[in-house]
């Protein structure tokens, strides 16, 4: 499919996939019933296969034809791959959902009454009152999660509950700008994107979601907690040179 000889779609949907073959397969046919179901067959969903060895592009080109993947090469890191795929989506609109459709596909509607509120960007939220979950994580992980939003709002970026939640809707135009800045490829490429949007005045709503800890997760409570401390560090260096946000230590 070429992306550049169809008009711009209302919605682009980007999905993050390394080795999903196990689950992508419902997730795009339940991302493409919701839209259709909603009248928009046009709009552009962009799986980005980063690194898969499990065949999850043959599954992705079976369960929805009209997705377009890209990626494919090397095992990059979550944020390169959803950077990847916001920079190369078309959309007034770019949401971004975990391939394991943690947060349902429905709580779209949530976050696009955020947008028509004014804001530009809405991130799905795990941690406000009004949140719904589910089926909640192993002790381990959540207690990895709530340490992580603790160091998040003590070193980087007050005013959010939820940063990771792997489900956030922004208006296009500042989707492709903010991420054309975004350097981190791993896990706490959300921090330093919300850092970005701060900087430059965009208006950021936090919305409670529907949430459901899935099963197979890729994060790693030691390994990948490391990674994230080490990443929330290096926001501060790798933008020394640009003031921090108002309010922001």
């Amino acid at each position: 499919m070429v992306l550049g000889c169809m008009p711009p779609p209302r919605l682009s949907v980007v999905v993050p996939a390394y080795n999903e073959a196990g689950r992508i397969g419902g997730t795009l046919r339940a991302i493409r019933a919701y839209l259709d179901g909603r009248g928009e067959s046009d709009a552009e969903v962009l799986v980005v296969d980063d690194g898969s060895r499990d065949g999850t592009a043959a599954v992705v080109a079976d369960a929805d034809p009209r997705a377009v993947v890209l990626g494919g090469g090397a095992n990059r890191g979550k944020g390169h791959a959803v950077k990847t795929g916001v920079l190369a989506s078309r959309g007034a609109r770019v949401l971004f959902s975990d391939a394991d459709l943690s947060t349902p596909i429905e709580e779209l509607a949530k976050l696009e009454a955020a947008l028509a509120a004014g804001a530009a960007v809405a991130i799905g939220s795990r941690g406000l009152p009004a949140s719904d979950i589910r089926v909640r994580q192993s002790l381990p992980r959540e207690m990895m999660g709530r340490g992580f939003n603790v160091l998040v709002r003590a070193l980087v970026l007050g005013g959010f509950m939820d940063t990771q939640c792997g489900f956030k809707l922004l208006e296009g135009e500042t989707a492709r700008g903010l991420f054309r800045e975004v350097r981190l490829d791993g896990f706490a490429f959300d921090v330093e994107l919300l850092w970005l949007a701060r900087r430059r005045g965009v208006r950021v709503a936090e919305v409670p979601v529907t949430w459901r800890h899935a099963d197979r997760s890729k994060v790693s409570p030691v390994v990948d907690a490391a990674k994230m401390f080490r990443d929330i560090v290096r926001i501060r260096w790798l933008h020394r040179d640009e003031p921090a946000p108002n309010g922001e230590p």
